[in-house]
């Protein structure tokens, strides 16, 4: 094994997984990321045909803005609470209960598409209806990962190949959908979502999970679990910081998404395949970030890698707001997903690192609340702002706003790094990194 660990494979089944894929080693991750890939393809295709529907049937930058409110803000609210609950029952049950009731929404979303009765009234509606089932799926699913594999040192290989997996859907989703959209129609892209949770659904009946360790001791009032989890989360200086960068970054950041039907329409004068080409864009970068992501074999650098992503991510944006040729607006949207990813997969790579199992769910819903819970209030503000302002000063503020963000945040990396190596260092089990690894055995400078 060399030091750079690009030789090391790890063998399974009578095959050697390199390690940028170490976690397919566990038979329970290989089932999980195949349903999940075909099931974030129609993801993403139903985004899509949401958003031009919607500024197709209004032609308003406000009410691209509220789609999005709608589909996000019941995670700003509820994720917490869930994260209490996806710690007491069984993960496992709850994610394909989630995954039926996803399946459920899409399918109703196609018949109102198919019955030409679909309006903006029943669009927000049916985006607030999958932001509910979304602010228990996200915290389970983040805290399930962990439980998919069987070797913990794998952990940081399966946050990365989650964002692989995530942004190649994102990449062929949208172009997908806008094909689809300007030939069949929305509806087409609804249907063919509902059908693809088939595919997760029957991997989750299929995995084979160790039973969780019981609960010890008596069982406090889940009110003091949930204080228990804020308290755990925010009294710790690097999860504190790492989680406010993540809400912030996602209020202005990731708001962007919403206005990209106006410059696909108005700014270049597309349609639905126009669209597309935008939104993959943005998903080509972030599969470059997910790809380098995956092939790292420790948590060394993290804290720059988030420092420089979010760098990328702002001056894309920027470069996006001013662009009116449309390759340098993909290009833009290529550094824009790129620096996305960088910043919030590392991030969630150095949380997961330092909680314990026994309130990873807690910890993981407040992640989830930051990182999707706060883009609603950023995209309802985002899509007022530009319909008074200007969707080009709006993004340019938004894209000044992250810069200033990520340089405060690497200005305290020394004092957060001093404060996560004993930690990094010394977790051992329960998802955390053990003192013996190669992960949890670099000083104070490997902590971010």
């Amino acid at each position: 094994m060399t030091d750079d660990g690009n030789h090391e494979t790890v063998p399974v089944d009578g095959m050697n997984f390199p390690h940028y894929l170490s976690a397919f080693s566990s038979r329970n991750y290989r089932l999980y990321f195949g349903g999940q890939i075909v099931s974030l393809i129609g993801t993403w295709m139903t985004q899509t045909a949401s958003l031009w529907l919607m500024y197709h049937l209004t032609s308003s930058a406000f009410l691209l803005g509220l789609t999005g409110f709608a589909s996000q803000i019941p995670m700003f609210v509820l994720a917490p609470f869930a994260g209490v609950w996806v710690d007491r029952i069984n993960r496992h049950r709850l994610l394909v209960v989630t995954q039926i009731l996803s399946m459920l929404q899409s399918f109703a979303l196609a018949a109102f598409a198919f019955t030409h009765t679909i309006s903006p009234a029943i669009l927000l509606s049916l985006n607030l209806v999958q932001g509910l089932i979304n602010a228990f799926d996200m915290p389970v699913r983040q805290a399930l990962v962990v439980e998919f594999i069987e070797r913990k040192e794998h952990m940081g290989n399966a946050i990365a190949l989650n964002s692989a997996m995530f942004n190649v859907a994102r990449l062929i989703g949208p172009a997908v959908a806008g094909f689809v959209i300007a030939r069949h129609g929305a509806g087409v892209c609804y249907t063919v979502d509902g059908i693809s949770y088939f595919a997760v659904i029957l991997s989750l009946l299929a995995m084979r999970l160790r039973e969780r360790p019981a609960r010890t001791g008596p069982q406090q009032h889940p009110w003091a679990d949930f204080k228990d989890g804020f308290h755990y989360a925010f009294g710790f200086a690097p999860i504190r910081a790492l989680i406010i960068l993540v809400a912030l970054i996602s209020f202005a950041g990731f708001s962007y998404a919403v206005l990209t039907p106006v410059f696909a329409r108005d700014r270049f004068g597309g349609d639905a395949r126009t669209l597309g080409w935008l939104m993959s864009s943005a998903g080509v970068g972030a599969l470059c970030g997910a790809i380098y992501l995956g092939s790292r074999v420790t948590i060394r650098g993290l804290g720059l890698v988030i420092t420089v992503g979010g760098g990328c991510m702002a001056a894309g944006i920027m470069g996006f707001a001013l662009s009116h040729w449309l390759p340098l607006s993909m290009a833009c949207l290529v550094f824009t997903g790129m620096g996305g990813v960088l910043l919030m997969a590392s991030s969630n790579t150095l949380v997961q690192s330092m909680i314990e199992d026994s309130k990873r769910g807690r910890v993981m819903s407040i992640f989830t609340m930051a990182f999707t819970g706060t883009m609603p209030v950023g995209s309802l503000l985002v899509g007022a702002a530009a319909e008074n302002f200007g969707v080009s000063a709006t993004l340019l503020v938004t894209g000044l706003f992250c810069a200033i963000v990520v340089g405060v945040f690497y200005r305290q990396l020394p004092r957060l790094r001093k404060a996560a190596a004993p930690v990094l260092a010394g977790r051992d089990g329960g998802g955390g990194i053990a003192p013996n690894s190669r992960y949890g055995d670099q000083s104070a400078k490997s902590a971010q």
